[in-house]
C-alpha cells in the first residue's frame, strides 16, 4: 500500500539530462490552470506539497515529488498559456521527456470539467495516443458543476475522445482522490 502522505519534493528539472530516473514516474500534465498543483497537494493530503499560483503558466520545469520513497509524481509546465518564444522551449522539453524516458509508467492527463476540450487538448490527445505509455483522463473542479453540467461533460470525452475510462475529482471537496490514488497505486505496484 503507498502512503501518499508521505511526499516530498526533490527537484525541479528542464530537460533529459537532469530528469530524476532512480524511481518510476507518474506524470501530470494538462492545459494551464486546470490544477495540477492542487490535485497534487490534495492527493497528498499536504496543500503546502505543490506550489500553487494564481497566475496561469507559473510552473516552467518539470517538479519531482517522491511518494513514500517509491515511485515520483511529476509535476508538468502547463500547455496552453504560453508567452511568444516559450513554445519551443517547452515542446522541445516535453518531447525529450515523453521519447528519453523510460522509467514514465502513467500519465494523468487533467481537463478542466467546466471547459470543452480546446484544439490544444485535442492535439496533446493525438499525441498522447502515439505514446506507448497508459494515460489516465481525470476531470477537475467537478465540484462546480451541476448534474446536467456533468452529463455534458462526461457525454463529451465519452465521443471525443472515445473513452468512458476517466475520474472526475474535487480537490477542493476531496472527491475522486481516494479513487485517483487507487489508480495510480495498481499502476505503480
Amino acid at each position: 500500500m503507498i502512503n501518499f502522505r508521505k511526499a516530498k519534493f526533490v527537484k525541479s528539472a528542464c530537460g533529459k539530462d537532469d530528469v530524476l530516473y532512480d524511481y518510476d514516474h507518474v506524470l501530470f500534465v494538462g492545459k494551464s490552470n486546470v490544477g495540477k498543483s492542487s490535485l497534487l497537494n490534495a492527493l497528498c493530503d499536504n496543500k503546502g506539497l505543490a506550489y500553487v499560483s494564481k497566475t496561469p503558466g507559473h510552473t516552467k520545469l518539470l517538479n519531482h515529488f517522491l511518494v513514500d520513497e517509491q515511485f515520483y509524481l511529476v509535476d508538468a509546465p502547463g500547455y496552453g498559456y504560453r508567452k511568444l518564444g516559450k513554445k519551443d522551449q517547452f515542446d522541445e522539453m516535453m518531447s525529450q521527456y515523453f521519447e528519453h524516458n523510460p522509467r514514465l509508467k502513467l500519465v494523468v492527463w487533467l481537463l478542466d470539467s467546466r471547459h470543452e476540450p480546446s484544439d490544444d487538448d485535442c492535439n496533446f490527445y493525438e499525441y498522447l495516443s502515439k505514446l506507448k505509455v497508459p494515460a489516465l483522463i481525470v476531470l477537475t473542479k467537478c465540484d462546480k458543476l451541476n448534474q446536467s453540467e456533468r452529463f455534458k461533460i462526461k457525454r463529451t470525452i465519452e465521443n471525443l475522445f472515445e473513452t468512458s475510462d476517466y475520474i472526475m475529482v474535487s480537490s477542493l471537496k476531496k472527491q475522486g482522490i481516494e479513487e485517483l490514488q487507487k489508480r495510480i497505486g495498481d499502476t505503480m505496484l
